[in-house]
């Protein structure tokens, strides 16, 4: 309208609160969810690296067995007994793969309060910034001084780009396809994986510091891309509407959504957002920084849409996925055998090429992940993470239970150790077609705008908190932690961010599958009788669309 910003309206028809799915949405959400690969990679490359035999030698000074010894199969022969204490000690091994993970935690849960200030799009560019200098470091390291302090740079590198890719993709996606779509961030996971066993795999005979440094300086590829791309992206709509810039909100949320800025679904969607906000500002008050955080754990937890039990069951969720169980034979979770692979399956002295098993096993993970892209949305959010769990407990016990029989190493039987690696990738299948992307996908949806940077920044911050604790204790091998199913999760499958607001209000856990939406945020609000005006740094005030439109016109004649 000349003269005047656009003036927009909500509607009662809870069909229409969202764009049609278009190619356009698909490949910005693909393209998000290549952070991933920062996180896969960098827990692929580092379990290859602490069994090769250069890297051995380098950071410990001890000489190659074949140097000292002569080659022999006897296990009381000196070169048996010099080989069994060639690798890294436990406390070296502990320390740089968990340092990482203490990094993430940290720089997840800053990543929120980062993101609500500069936007979702320039956070994670900043991440990739840090990440690179974690990686010079990396790369140059000769000894464990400096690589602890570039695992650590890196770390709060990769703790923003895990944090944010979650939230920016969640806020961005359709939510007829959301779920598959943020489930392909744990693809990218797995593809991260997998590209860091073929490096590693075609570098472990290398008798120089390629075979270690060609791994870790392939990561800065990933970071390139990243930011690039992010660079040219669309920031998050649902960002600008937090900031009150209304009119850069609906440019946005035109070109996610592949339409027109006067389209009419973009009219209705965009004021579905305006209004949740508006009703969750009510609700959840920002006064203070301090209160901001507060405002995460509020209510009670008993009550289904209090902010604590939506925090809660973010960082449930995301613990439970790290903490998927470890047999009494040896702690067999996911990231163990994604970070100690190698090192684990030399232990069993019954493996000629730990190596390749390793890279099994990720292709496992690769394979299985894209099962989810059907499930979750076929099936839901609950569904496949109770399912996926049961299956997880019957895979860890059948390992448990080999483990500590037939399959010891002094029974020297190779049938049974070929069970237990066909049943860990049992548990891994299960593991990456359920809790693997799901976990990811829940803890986007839950959270209402005024605290949702910070509230995924805190779940992320837990997975990274227990994977830094299971990175510490594994190589001592005194993990007993066994997993268990959070029946506490609300089902948000084909519900737009807004409705899961309102779900989570109105039904339990276990009801939460049939609950369907029946009104909107803009007719509760007010918003399909009144108008909001699109315009940067405008207060927000609604008003009878005519006497808006008339204003505008007035104003135009006098102009």
């Amino acid at each position: 309208m000349p003269g005047g910003a656009p003036v927009i309206t909500g509607t009662t028809e809870v069909g229409r609160v969202e764009a049609p799915v278009t190619l356009r949405a698909y490949l910005i959400c693909a393209f998000a969810a290549f952070g991933g690969i920062f996180f896969g990679y960098d827990t692929g490359w580092m379990g290859g690296v602490l069994g090769m035999k250069y890297f051995i030698r380098l950071y410990t000074g001890m000489q190659y067995p074949a140097d000292l010894y002569p080659f022999s199969d006897d296990d009381d022969s000196p070169y048996q007994k010099y080989l069994k204490g060639f690798h890294l000690r436990a406390r070296d091994q502990s320390l740089t793969t968990s340092i990482l993970s203490c990094g993430t935690f940290f720089g997840a849960i800053m990543a929120g309060d980062v993101a609500d200030l500069i936007g979702r799009r320039l956070t994670i560019i900043l991440g990739c910034g840090i990440f690179t200098v974690g990686c010079i470091l990396e790369t140059a390291s000769t000894g464990l001084a400096v690589m602890v302090v570039g695992r650590l740079i890196a770390g709060f590198g990769v703790g923003y780009i895990s944090a944010i890719v979650i939230l920016y993709m969640s806020e961005i996606a359709p939510k007829k396809v959301r779920g598959a779509l943020v489930a392909g961030y744990q693809f990218c996971i797995t593809i991260g994986i997998l590209l860091a066993n073929c490096v590693v795999y075609a570098t472990q005979d290398r008798d120089d510091s390629g075979s270690y440094r060609i791994p870790i300086a392939v990561q800065f590829l990933w970071a390139i891309i990243l930011a690039i791309g992010l660079a040219i992206l669309p920031e998050s709509p649902r960002f600008w509407v937090k900031k009150g810039k209304l009119e850069k909100a609906a440019k946005a949320l035109a070109s996610v959504r592949g339409q027109p800025i006067d389209s009419a679904y973009i009219q209705d969607e965009l004021a579905e957002i305006i209004a949740n906000n508006e009703y969750e500002k009510k609700l959840i008050p920002q006064t203070s920084y301090i209160a901001g955080w507060t405002n995460c754990f509020t209510g009670s937890i008993f009550k289904g849409n209090s902010n604590i039990r939506r925090t809660v069951v973010g960082i449930l969720m995301q613990m439970m996925q790290q903490l998927t169980g470890k047999p009494s034979f040896k702690p067999i979770g996911i990231n163990f055998i994604f970070y100690f692979g190698v090192v684990f399956f030399q232990s069993l002295n019954t493996i000629k090429n730990p190596f390749l098993i390793s890279l099994i096993t990720t292709l496992v993970n690769v394979c299985s992940t894209p099962i989810s892209f059907y499930t979750v949305e076929r099936l839901g959010r609950r569904k496949i993470l109770i399912f996926g769990a049961g299956g997880m407990i019957i895979a860890q016990f059948i390992v448990g239970i080999v483990g500590v029989t037939a399959g010891r190493e002094s029974q020297h039987n190779n049938s049974a150790v070929s069970a237990m690696i066909a049943f860990i990738c049992f548990n891994i299948s299960f593991f990456a077609a359920s809790w693997g992307p799901a976990a990811w996908v829940v803890i986007g949806e839950i959270f209402p705008l005024p605290i949702r940077s910070r509230g995924v920044g805190i779940s992320t911050s837990s997975n990274w908190f227990w994977n830094c604790i299971i990175s510490v204790i594994t190589p001592y091998l005194v993990g007993t932690d066994k997993n268990d199913a959070n029946l506490g999760a609300k089902e948000t499958k084909g519900l737009s961010l807004e409705q899961v607001d309102k779900m989570m209000e109105e039904v339990s856990p276990r009801k939460s599958a049939g609950w369907k939406p029946y009104t909107t945020f803009a007719a509760e609000m007010g918003l399909t009788q009144t108008g909001v005006v699109v315009e940067n740094d405008a207060k927000i005030e609604t008003a009878p669309v005519e006497e808006i439109r008339q204003s505008f016109e007035e104003k135009a004649i006098t102009q």
